[in-house]
């Protein structure tokens, strides 16, 4: 599956800007990570950013969490789609599904998703409510802050360290690839 075939089944099953935004904020940081990780596949882990909550929309997850991430594997084999990679990329960023992280593609996934919700929450919080007035200094100060967005896991956001990635590298990264799609992003 190419980008432009994930970004069809995106958009044909979610719907809400909000929740693209967040797929696209996904699929750029794991597009930077993977070219520190994995620079061969940077296509396809940003794919799995685009596609890590493809269900959202779908799936009463808030009240039953184990079928987050599932339900997109439905999606997807629904599509046509059979990767099983892909599949446990897509679970693992939702331990509750039953798939915990354990290869670098799932640690990634599992981070970026609440770091750039977290990242946005910082930048709504300046006047401005950019994402390029986002300072290295002021993430590390709000990470620190446990009621701050306190619904951005802190401990997802950690096991980036299992990927050979330190905490202030994976911010920079973050930082770097959500700046570079700040007018998609709507920040």
């Amino acid at each position: 599956m190419d980008r432009e075939e994930a970004y069809k089944i995106l958009t044909k099953y979610m719907k809400g800007e909000r929740y693209l935004q967040h797929s696209y904020a996904v699929e750029a940081i794991m597009r930077g990570l993977a070219k520190r990780l994995a620079p061969e596949q940077e296509e396809r882990w940003g794919i799995v950013g685009l596609l890590h909550d493809l269900d959202e929309e779908q799936c009463e997850w808030q009240e039953h969490p184990e079928v987050h991430g599932p339900t997109s594997v439905e999606i997807l084999k629904k599509e046509g789609i059979n990767d099983q990679e892909l599949f446990d990329a897509i679970c693992a960023h939702n331990p509750a599904s039953g798939v915990k992280a354990h290869t670098n593609l799932q640690y990634a996934v599992l981070a970026a998703d609440p770091m750039s919700g977290f990242l946005k929450a910082i930048a709504q919080i300046y006047p401005d409510k950019k994402i390029t007035s986002v300072k290295h200094k002021s993430v590390n100060k709000r990470f620190n802050e446990l009621r701050f967005a306190s619904g951005a896991n802190r401990d997802y956001m950690e096991a980036i360290e299992f990927t050979g990635l330190s905490l202030d590298e994976f911010i920079d990264i973050s930082l770097e690839e959500m700046c570079s799609i700040a007018d998609v992003l709507g920040l």
